[in-house]
């Protein structure tokens, strides 16, 4: 595969081992910020760890805030990238992309579930998607996070922490995975592939 694939440089930790990942599956990504190098992308990756509104903030610096919603070919968003895609964020109440309707919440606390939900866990299709290209249901994937989107129209698979959470979605030409796909060792890798294969 050798189309230009964009992961937008949020500074996040994974920016690396995303990189790695793609690079195995025969594409050399470019880690950028810049908005015509990112519209120009066949494939564009948006990364993210950390706090929405410190994420949000870097985007609008770069004027990224406005350029991802209109975007047109296929948009991946990761962990806090998937959260940014939609209208809000209840961690500091803050204004996200509103590509997809909905809000990520904190998961409640409780002695039985800490938060954050880190490790792996599984995750379960709900509807078809050409993301879910040879997955199956209960294939375990690596999650870290302490916000999480709730079952909506856009979501495609979920997984369970004390409740369903929407661990994969998709609105038009936009995805999320709200685990780390470049963590998540098979399934990462196919579901990875299964993107860089989107017309």
């Amino acid at each position: 595969m050798s189309e230009s694939v964009a992961i937008i440089a949020t500074g996040g930790a994974n920016l690396a081992s995303l990189g790695f990942a793609l690079e195995r599956l025969g594409v050399r990504p470019i880690v950028t910020e810049d908005a015509a190098q990112i519209r120009s992308a066949r494939r564009v990756i948006l990364p993210g760890v950390g706090a929405a509104r410190d994420a949000m903030s870097r985007l609008a610096v770069h004027g990224l805030d406005r350029l991802i919603p209109a975007l047109t070919q296929p948009v991946l968003g990761i962990c806090l990238g998937m959260q940014l895609l939609f209208t809000r964020s209840g961690e500091d109440n803050t204004e996200c992309l509103a590509i997809i309707p909905g809000t990520a919440h904190r998961f409640p606390r409780s002695p039985a579930l800490p938060v954050p939900h880190m490790g792996w866990n599984q995750i379960f299709p709900t509807r078809p998607s050409p993301l879910l290209k040879g997955l199956s249901a209960g294939q375990y994937a690596y999650f870290i996070h302490s916000y999480a989107v709730p079952e909506n129209p856009s979501t495609c698979a979920v997984a369970d922490y004390g409740g369903r959470f929407s661990a994969i979605v998709a609105h038009g030409n936009f995805f999320g995975t709200q685990f780390h796909p470049e963590r998540s060792s098979e399934l990462g890798a196919r579901l990875l592939a299964n993107f860089l294969e989107l017309d």
